[in-house]
């Protein structure tokens, strides 16, 4: 292309800008540029400055220069693959997208792929091929099970990843990147080009999207100064001696009195549950709103999602109360802010969430935060301090995992098939199978072709067969039921929990009871029970005899951890809290409870790590306070208890928060003592996590999902689906089978290692070792509960009582604490 068909084009593309009353932005000229000079690149950007229309006109001024006024405009062929996380987000594309279509009277097709997408619809553009192609990772996968797929991408020009960072770090990444691979491979001139506005990785980005690939890559930074305003709301009365949850409802008043302001408000809760809480009590206490007030959740049929998101982009509602399922892309420009409940937990998530408030440039994002509990404003001070500091969460691409990698050879060899040889070569060349050996490609074939050893006597795992030198799939069934498998994305389950007697109880995570170990004592239903057995996905249990307290159990809805990064920052403003250090307003309005934290006990600097002692009517008790976050909490407690309980015979309970936890018991333990034993020792590490969970049960349900991505089981057919205690029985049979004759199957073994690093976050719990080894351990002996160890007690009474029960329990002690504070 010569440089006056470029700057005619660009002429064009500028007159569309002016119409709208907007200059472009230099990032997005810079863009357009290196896009024109067949430059790969990551924009990354600040939400609602142009991203999306900084990389789209790149390929409408290409386009327009290649095929203005030519007789190939019409001609019929993918250009364009959009990639999106999100099946909500497609619609919301196609519209941005074809508004410029029309205004330039462009004869481009943009069309949507997703699982969405009627099945006659996805038949017809097969045949008549869009220009544009608006689609998930999943959708992309299945288009290479057509024996067409060749002729389908054979003129592809670009792929743009939207929401990258949402991406990476999954193994929908990693689905994504073998994707993008096979592209690159059908055509070596296709340019890739990823969209981010919170990643904190810049250059693993750059090799997500080319793999080992040396490409001219360009990364175009949006160097705006897009303000985000971040404010608290308080409540009248600081408690000192805070309980999760608390400030939750109270709080409503004065997120009524921001709603009734003008503009329009997106309220973000954590979870749906909350959600459908936060919608009802909103139109309850302020019934005048119940026409201009929506809720907006993952689980809400996808046409009233999209028609609430239709009455918000018109400015038709004054407020919508969401979940994530609003996080990403969808360009509303009439909310005015938005309000946050509870803690936000990672810096991305805020930076994302912020943004969707002020969506255009030039205007600032504002979000509100409403604390559930004091203690979170802690955390939203220090996000405030990480956003000062530019210090966004990484996102690390998923290593090698074997079952997406048997999953996408499957779809190839039902397409056009494969060579072995050169397709282990086009397999490297992506970031996260970089280092495959052959050795293990190998094992993934042979897997693929007949079962791998210890399958290979059964017909039905021989999927794959070599005909001509080429890998084919060529049974009807097996293609049938792959493409309807095909896919990462797995949840968990529910589980009965059931006495021997047959008497139902309830229902609790499996995440949590593939945690325990026969005789293992839990609380649940306000009922101390002992854990026997897990049998046809219902658990169960005995009342329990000891008298020390069970495990406190934990649910899906409170599993969202502080990260990483912002558990750093809380150290930091902790260490500033005790140095007196007070740079935030919301450090200025919790000075009451740091107070009685200081006089009673003391807080921590950045060195030190805390440890309190307390002996009182229910036992002794250890509150330990590593400030890293629930998940990685939870497998540190474990540990410790079990390192504790090697030493000598004692019963030990533990709970958990964001912030330490707690071990309790009938005995005293010698702290000081343990510690200089090597009680946080680096040493031994996986064996003693390994010992103090169940780790063959955790294993054995890691597993299902894996067996079920690699194709080993299979959901079933429409209207004939599998439940998940056939799933579950199928792959624990597999599991076992590999276990005592097949050790070193590499599912096996991927199992093992995303157990110790995904679930149990091995890594995570080695860090914080070597910190507190690093550290000065501080220990305090304490008359009564601090404002930092109430929180985690309340979580274990809340656990052990019924509502009644704890609010007695609960307030009498609040009565004593607060009776005593003020002396």
């Amino acid at each position: 292309m010569n440089k006056e068909k470029f700057r005619k084009a660009k002429k064009l593309v500028y007159k569309w800008f002016q119409s709208k009353g907007w200059n472009p932005f230099n990032f997005q000229e810079e863009v357009w540029y290196h896009y024109y000079k067949s430059y790969n690149g990551l924009i990354h950007a600040p939400t609602g400055i142009g991203k999306t229309y900084a990389i789209w006109f790149g390929f409408i001024i290409n386009y327009l220069a290649k095929f203005y006024n030519s007789s190939n405009l019409n001609k019929k062929n993918i250009k364009l693959i959009w990639i999106t996380p999100l099946r909500a987000l497609s619609e919301d594309t196609k519209t941005s997208l074809e508004e410029t279509i029309k205004d330039l009277n462009l004869n481009l097709k943009i069309e949507i792929r997703t699982g969405d997408t009627p099945t006659h619809q996805r038949k017809k553009q097969l045949i008549d091929l869009p220009d544009v192609l608006i689609t998930t990772p999943e959708s992309m996968s299945i288009l290479f099970t057509y024996q067409n797929y060749e002729k389908i991408f054979s003129d592809i020009e670009c792929i743009v990843v939207d929401e990258l960072h949402e991406l990476i770090g999954s193994k929908r990444g990693t689905m994504l990147e073998l994707v993008i691979t096979r592209l690159k491979s059908l055509n070596k001139k296709i340019l890739i080009w990823g969209l981010s506005a919170t990643i904190g990785n810049i250059d693993i980005a750059r090799h997500f999207l080319l793999g080992n690939l040396k490409r001219k890559f360009k990364i175009i930074k949006g160097n705006f100064d897009k303000k985000i305003i971040i404010k608290s709301l308080y409540p009248d009365e600081i408690e000192r001696f805070p309980k999760a949850g608390h400030l939750g409802i109270k709080m409503l008043p004065k997120v009524v009195e921001e709603i009734e302001k003008d503009g329009s408000t997106l309220i973000f809760t954590n979870t749906r549950s909350q959600a459908e809480i936060w919608f009802r009590e909103i139109i309850d206490y302020y019934p005048l709103t119940a026409g201009y007030t929506a809720i907006h959740h993952s689980s809400i049929d996808k046409e009233k999602r999209i028609y609430v998101e239709k009455l918000l982009k018109n400015g038709n509602l004054k407020c919508v109360v969401c979940t994530s399922s609003l996080d990403l892309g969808v360009d509303f420009s009439p909310v005015d802010k938005v309000m946050q409940i509870g803690s936000i937990k990672g810096i991305a998530r805020m930076l994302q969430r912020a943004g969707r408030s002020g969506h255009q440039p030039g205007k600032s994002s504002i979000l509100y935060f409403v604390p559930t509990n004091s203690f979170e404003l802690i955390e939203i001070a220090a996000a405030k301090k990480a956003l000062e500091d530019n210090f966004i969460e990484e996102r690390i691409p998923v290593e090698k995992p074997y079952d997406v990698l048997a999953q996408h050879l499957i779809t190839l060899a039902i397409g056009n098939g494969f060579e072995k040889e050169s397709m282990y070569k086009e397999i490297v060349k992506s970031y996260s199978y970089k280092n495959l050996t052959i050795e293990e490609f190998e094992w993934i074939i042979n897997f693929i072709k007949n079962g791998g050893t210890s399958l290979s006597q059964y017909p039905e795992f021989k999927k794959v067969e070599i005909i001509d030198n080429i890998f084919r799939v060529t049974d009807r069934n097996i293609i049938r039921r792959h493409r309807l498998s095909i896919g990462t994305i797995t949840s968990d389950s529910l589980l009965n929990v059931k006495y021997q007697n047959g008497g139902f109880i309830g229902t609790i995570e499996e995440y949590f009871v593939s945690k325990l170990k026969e005789g293992d004592t839990f609380t649940f239903a306000g009922k101390n029970l002992e854990f026997i057995r897990i049998k046809d996905f219902n658990v169960i249990v005995k009342t329990s005899n000891k008298d020390a307290k069970g495990i406190i159990p934990s649910w899906i809805g409170g599993r969202m951890p502080l990260s990483t990064h912002l558990s750093k920052k809380v150290r930091e403003i902790l260490s500033e809290i005790k140095n007196d250090q007070i740079k935030y307003e919301e450090l200025e309005i919790i000075q009451p409870l740091i107070k009685i934290q200081k006089e009673w006990s003391s807080i921590p600097n950045e060195n030190e790590i805390l440890i309190e002692r307390l002996k009182d009517s229910q036992g002794f008790h250890i509150f330990i306070y590593p400030f890293e976050g629930f998940m990685a909490h939870e497998g540190l407690s474990s540990l410790i208890a079990y390192r504790i309980s090697k030493q000598e015979s004692i019963t030990i309970n533990y709970a958990v928060n964001d912030y330490g936890f707690e071990l309790r018991s009938n005995k005293f333990i010698e702290i000081e003592k343990l510690i200089k034993d090597r009680l946080f020792s680096e040493d031994n590490l996986e064996n003693d996590i390994n010992n103090s969970v169940n780790y063959v049960e955790l294993a054995k349900r890691q597993f299902r999902d894996i067996a079920r991505i690699s194709g080993l089981v299979i959901n079933g057919f429409p209207g004939k689906e599998k439940s998940l205690k056939q799933l579950q029985s199928s792959s624990s049979l597999f599991f076992e089978v590999f276990r005592k004759y097949d050790p070193d199957n590499l599912l096996l073994k991927q199992t093992y290692y995303e157990v110790l690093n995904n679930q149990l976050e091995i890594k995570r719990i080695k860090d914080i070792l070597k910190r507190i080894n690093n550290s000065k351990v501080v220990i305090k002996e304490i008359k009564y509960p601090t404002p930092f160890s109430f929180p985690i007690m309340y979580n274990r009474m809340r656990s052990n009582l019924s509502s009644e029960k704890l609010n007695v329990r609960v307030n009498k002690i609040l009565s004593k604490l607060e009776k005593l504070a003020d002396k």
